[in-house]
C-alpha cells in the first residue's frame, strides 16, 4: 500500500506544481494589462471628451452657440482671461507657502511653474495631473531636492482638492435652497458625492501624514526619480518623500498651510467672476448666489472626470445640466464654456514655451544661494 500511495503522490503533486506558474502568468497578465490600461486612459479619455463634445455639438443649434458667443466680445473674453491670470498666481502664492520656510526659494519660480502646470493639464492630451507631476520635476531645477519637490505637489494636490470640495459644498447648500425638484435632486446627488469625496481626501491625508506613505515608498520613490536631475544621497532618512512629507505637514506650519488653504479657496471663488463676465456680456441675469452654483457644480463635474484631457465634452455637458436649472438654454451654456476655455489657450499657449525655455535653459538654471546669494 505505501508504494502504490508513493507511486501516486507524483501524479497528484504534479498538476499542482504545474498550475503554479500557470496562476504567475495569469497575474502577470492581469498586471500587463493594467499597466497597458493606464497608459492609455489619457487617450480614452479624449476619445470619450471627443465624443460626447460631437454629439452636444450635433444635438445644438450650432449658429445659436456662435451668436451667443460673439456676444461675449473681445472686452468681456479679455477680462476672463485676466481673471484666470489672477487665479492661477494665487495657486502659484498657496504652493509656495506649502514649502516656505523649507526651501530658501521665492515666490517666482512657483508662479511660474504653476502657469506651466496648468497649461500642461489644459492643452496636451494627459490626465488632469500631468502638468502637476511635471512642475515638480521643473522645480528641482532651482535646487529643490526631489523628495521635497514631490510632496509639495502631494500636499498642494490635497489642499486644492478639498477646497474645492468646500467651494462644492458651497454651492450645493446654495442650490439646496432653491425653488425646483431639479435643483433639490441635483443638490442631494452632489451632498452624497462630496461626502464620499470626504472619505477619500481624508484617507490621502492619513497616508501624507500618519507615515502610511512607508509601506509604498518604493512606489512613491519611482516617481520622485522623475523630479530629480541626479542622484541624491539619503542621509537619514531625509532623502525620503515620507520624511519630507512630515516636514511639510510638521504641526509649527499650520498658518503657513491655513494660508494656502485660503489661497486656493478665494481662487476656486474668484472662478465666479469668469461666469458673471461672460453672461453680462451675452446679455443674461443671475444673481451671485446662481454664478457660485454654476461654477462651483460645473468645476465640480469637470474634475470627477479627471481622465478626460481638459474635461473636454465634460465641461460643456455640465454647464448644460447646471445652467438648465436657472433657464439659460443650451447653446448660451455651450457658449459660456467656450468662453472659459479662452484662458486655457491664451494662458496656456506661452506657459508651455516657457516650459520648453526652462528644459532648454535647465543647465543655467543655478539653485539658490549657488553664487553666494539666497
Amino acid at each position: 500500500m505505501s508504494e502504490r500511495r508513493s507511486d501516486l503522490l507524483p501524479e497528484i503533486a504534479g498538476p499542482r506544481r504545474a498550475a503554479a506558474p500557470d496562476r504567475t502568468v495569469t497575474a502577470a497578465a492581469r498586471q500587463g494589462l493594467g499597466r497597458a490600461l493606464l497608459r492609455r486612459l489619457p487617450l480614452i479619455g479624449t476619445l470619450a471628451g471627443l465624443g460626447l463634445a460631437a454629439w452636444l455639438v450635433a444635438t445644438n443649434d450650432l449658429a445659436a452657440i456662435g451668436a451667443a458667443f460673439a456676444r461675449i466680445g473681445i472686452p468681456g473674453l479679455a477680462g476672463i482671461v485676466l481673471v484666470r491670470a489672477l487665479i492661477v498666481f494665487l495657486c502659484g502664492l498657496a504652493w509656495a507657502r506649502i514649502l516656505d520656510g523649507l526651501t530658501p526659494l521665492g515666490i517666482g519660480p512657483f508662479v511660474v511653474l504653476r502657469y506651466v502646470r496648468e497649461g500642461i493639464n489644459v492643452l496636451l492630451p494627459v490626465a488632469s495631473i500631468g502638468g502637476d507631476v511635471l512642475g515638480g520635476r521643473l522645480l528641482t531645477f532651482w535646487g529643490v531636492t526631489g523628495a521635497l519637490a514631490a510632496a509639495s505637489i502631494l500636499a498642494d494636490m490635497l489642499i486644492q482638492v478639498g477646497t474645492q470640495a468646500l467651494f462644492a459644498g458651497i454651492g450645493a447648500a446654495l442650490l439646496s435652497r432653491m425653488e425646483g425638484d431639479a435643483a433639490a435632486d441635483l443638490a442631494r446627488w452632489m451632498l452624497r458625492a462630496l461626502a464620499v469625496a470626504a472619505l477619500v481626501l481624508a484617507a490621502f491625508f492619513a497616508v501624507q501624514r500618519t507615515g502610511a506613505a512607508r509601506f509604498v515608498e518604493g512606489k512613491i520613490a519611482g516617481l520622485s526619480r522623475r523630479f530629480v536631475r541626479e542622484a541624491e544621497p539619503r542621509r537619514d532618512g531625509q532623502g525620503s518623500v515620507q520624511a519630507a512629507l512630515d516636514a511639510v505637514w510638521h504641526g509649527g506650519r499650520r498658518g503657513r498651510l491655513a494660508e494656502s488653504v485660503a489661497l486656493h479657496l478665494a481662487a476656486w471663488t474668484l472662478g465666479a467672476a469668469e461666469i458673471w463676465i461672460a453672461l453680462a456680456c451675452i446679455g443674461v441675469e443671475a444673481s451671485l448666489a446662481e454664478v457660485v452654483v454654476i461654477e462651483a457644480l460645473s468645476q465640480a463635474i469637470k474634475s470627477a472626470a479627471f481622465p478626460v484631457p481638459s474635461g473636454l465634452g465634460v465641461q460643456e455637458g455640465g454647464f448644460v445640466v447646471v445652467c438648465a436649472l436657472f433657464g439659460i438654454d443650451a447653446h448660451t451654456a455651450i457658449a459660456l464654456s467656450l468662453a472659459k476655455r479662452v484662458p486655457d489657450v491664451a494662458l496656456g499657449l506661452p506657459a508651455l514655451l516657457v516650459w520648453q525655455n526652462i528644459e532648454a535653459r535647465r543647465a543655467s538654471v543655478r539653485p539658490p544661494g549657488a553664487d553666494g546669494r539666497a
